[in-house]
């Protein structure tokens, strides 16, 4: 039983952390935004689809999405394909109920996954234009959020980029939405296999990827494979490829956040294609996909870049903005997943003898002033030397601090 006298000292203990919380754990820092949060994204919800209202309810329970953002509407579940009609109608409800704040939406359901010549994802994000369709090998409109640096989409361009939450059952979206969860801000340390097959086809990406190792091979492990498939990995935290099928998928271990996908003509016909259902990336454990659901020839510009895909992932966005920025011409593809996994956001602080340390990676290249704080409500005072970001992997060794939050403010 404790004693008086060991009651006191905690409660002198105590009392001084809770003066000082700086003497109690490292500081805390509050970085820029570096991609988008629950309050930025909406998910419609089909309220005539049991699965999507069981989907939506979970999904925002879980990731806090505001009540204001939940956003209701009725059609007749199931069918691959969506009239425009119908479209046009269920997009004008949408609008209606959008606040003007957010920035993408989530969609709740596997099917419908396409809009007439567009992919559904494409369609609420940039209303339904022929623009984006095509007949035949030919070109279609760009998107203006291709590769820019946008942390705000519709406050740019009046665009807001989509991803289903996609699966045949709650259960494998449950598992989808807690990988993506879980992947937040852990940095992990998985590897990215470019994998260049000998379908000559489907291998179109293949030519640039010694240049994205080289570009992005000192933030993550990357691997050239030169043939078919990989299989017994269990560290997949990109898999990018080109086949019509993929062998192989059971034998992986897939790192929560992880992007995969195939270039082939419909795998984004998620629920009844005739080559492997971009689904099935998700179903192994990958937490966002994306494939085609109209033929689009092999125009790499309809796929994602895996370069961009890797880049603006590893620089601490979101999993729909890196996905979304790395397809420059996406009317025909849609993108699925789990919308707000961002494994690279955040910060690691250690503390030294008298020096604070902070490794980050999710800062734009940059000068930033330290400023410090006894509150996370301020005021904040400058505290140090101006720190300078470069691309990749930051780490600032900041000496001592002695407040318990910190702000890092860009000043050019």
């Amino acid at each position: 039983m404790p004693t008086p006298t060991f009651n006191l000292l905690l409660t002198i203990i105590m009392s001084v952390l809770l003066l000082n919380p700086a003497c109690a754990a490292a500081p805390r820092f509050v970085l820029p935004k570096s991609g988008l949060e629950a309050t930025d994204l909406a998910v419609i919800v089909n309220d005539s689809d049991p699965l999507s209202q069981k989907i939506s309810e979970y999904y925002q329970a879980r990731r806090g999405i505001p009540e204001a953002n939940m956003i209701h509407v009725r059609f007749t579940p199931g069918k691959p394909v969506m009239s425009r009609a119908e479209f046009a109608r269920i997009k004008a409800e949408v609008d209606r109920q959008t606040p003007a704040a957010v920035q993408a939406y989530a969609l709740t359901w596997a099917a419908p996954y396409r809009v007439d010549c567009m992919s559904i994802t494409s369609a609420f994000a940039f209303g339904f234009d022929e623009a984006y369709c095509a007949h035949g090998c030919a070109a279609t409109r760009s998107s203006p959020y291709f590769n820019s640096a946008s942390l705000t989409p519709y406050d740019d361009f009046k665009m807001r980029p989509t991803m289903v939450l996609a699966g045949l059952n709650f259960e494998s979206v449950k598992a989808l939405i807690e990988r993506g969860i879980a992947a937040d801000g852990t940095r992990p340390p998985g590897t990215g296999y470019l994998v260049s097959t000998d379908d000559k086809e489907r291998n179109v990406r293949a030519e640039i990827f010694p240049q994205i190792i080289k570009a992005a091979g000192n933030w993550v492990r990357l691997r050239l494979v030169e043939r078919n498939f990989i299989q017994d990995k269990r560290d997949v935290l990109f898999y990018f490829t080109g086949l019509a099928r993929v062998p192989g998928l059971d034998s992986l271990a897939f790192v929560p956040g992880a992007m995969a996908d195939h270039l082939t003509s419909t795998g984004g016909r998620l629920t009844d294609s005739g080559q492997m259902s971009s689904l099935r990336w998700l179903e192994a454990g990958a937490t966002g996909s994306y494939g085609t659901v109209v033929e689009p020839c092999n125009i790499p510009d309809k796929f994602p870049n895996p370069g961009l895909a890797i880049t603006w992932y590893l620089r601490g966005e979101s999993l729909i903005e890196a996905y979304w920025k790395s397809v420059a011409s996406p009317g025909q593809g849609i993108f699925i997943g789990e919308p707000l996994a961002t494994p690279f956001g955040g910060y690691d602080v250690s503390v030294q003898g008298d020096d604070v340390i902070m490794r980050t990676q999710a800062l734009s290249p940059g000068v930033y002033a330290l400023m410090g704080s006894d509150s996370l409500v301020g005021p904040y005072r400058p505290a140090s030397k101006p720190v300078v970001a470069h691309p990749g992997k930051n780490e600032f060794h900041l000496g001592k601090l002695d407040k318990p939050v910190y702000r890092l403010v860009r000043i050019r």
